[in-house]
């Protein structure tokens, strides 16, 4: 059997060098096969790594948000977990919504596409009902504790994010629920540029997140708002499957970054864990 080529293909010395002015120029590894670059991530942590990004034209075993797994065919998405060792509280739970709107403005600015991102952690199609899945991000941290009057902070983070990018077709039991970037009409549709992007973005972001931690803020000032990238985050109609179940709209965050839903019962409920449907 004759191996062909990667159409699409990642050439890790370029990303590198276009992100030298970030904490992640210099950290960027490329696989071709993996079993899970959050793993690769973690191990990294574990070890003492301060930054580092892994990136796989294919995952094995990749893992999403809920224990979901990812449907990975070679060369088609994008797949990359990214160490950080944010100066954050443990009790900042924002990374999430951080990295999703850094996902969403670098797929705007190199595809043209504006889609939108369900809260808390998934880039899907704008203005379909239901809407149709392009990427999910996944962020697993560990916390050193606290110590006299300095709160316990987060010792490292791993922002895992996968991106639907070149894929022509889905297995016919996702066909109905996931699209990809080529899809949604990117005909152009190049991992690398968007993986450039994506990088910059999500440094420039933590950033902006540490910056407003370190200035007392409620939550990061961040260049993109999360209701510019959300259409989800006020007046979406919803259920909810958390605490039994229930239906209502959305109105807007907390200052934590957590939903907030009027419920039809006339409660406003915050939500805390995600299983989040659009209805109409």
């Amino acid at each position: 059997m004759v191996c062909m080529p990667l159409l699409d293909t990642i050439d890790s010395l370029a990303v590198n060098e276009a992100l030298t002015h970030t904490r992640l120029g210099g950290h960027v590894v490329h696989l071709e096969t993996v079993d899970s670059t959050m793993t690769l991530a973690q191990e990294a942590a574990r070890a003492g790594a301060k930054f580092g990004v892994w990136v796989a034209d294919e995952q094995t075993a990749g893992r999403g948000r809920g224990g979901h797994t990812w449907h990975s065919r070679p060369g088609d998405g994008l797949y990359v977990s990214a160490l950080f060792t944010p100066m954050l509280p443990a009790t900042d739970l924002g990374l999430s919504l951080t990295a999703g709107i850094a996902a969403w403005d670098a797929i705007r600015e190199v595809s043209g596409l504006t889609v939108d991102m369900r809260w808390p952690n998934d880039l899907v199609t704008r203005g379909d009902v239901p809407s149709r899945k392009l990427g999910g991000i996944l962020v697993e941290t560990a916390v050193t504790p606290a110590v006299g009057s300095r709160p316990a902070m987060l010792r490292y983070a791993v922002i895992g994010i996968g991106i639907n990018v070149g894929h022509e077709s889905f297995p016919a039991e996702l066909a109905g629920t996931a699209t990809s970037l080529k899809m949604e009409g990117w005909h152009g549709a190049e991992r690398q540029p968007l993986l450039v992007a994506l990088l910059d973005k999500l440094d420039l972001f933590v950033r902006y997140s540490e910056d407003g931690y370190a200035r007392r803020r409620n939550g990061p000032d961040l260049p993109v708002s999360a209701e510019t990238a959300s259409t989800w985050i006020r007046g979406k109609r919803v259920h909810v499957s958390e605490q039994g179940g229930y239906t209502g709209v959305t109105a807007g965050l907390d200052a934590r970054g957590f939903l907030r839903v009027a419920g039809d019962d006339g409660v406003l409920r915050t939500v805390l864990s995600g299983g989040v449907r659009e209805i109409e």
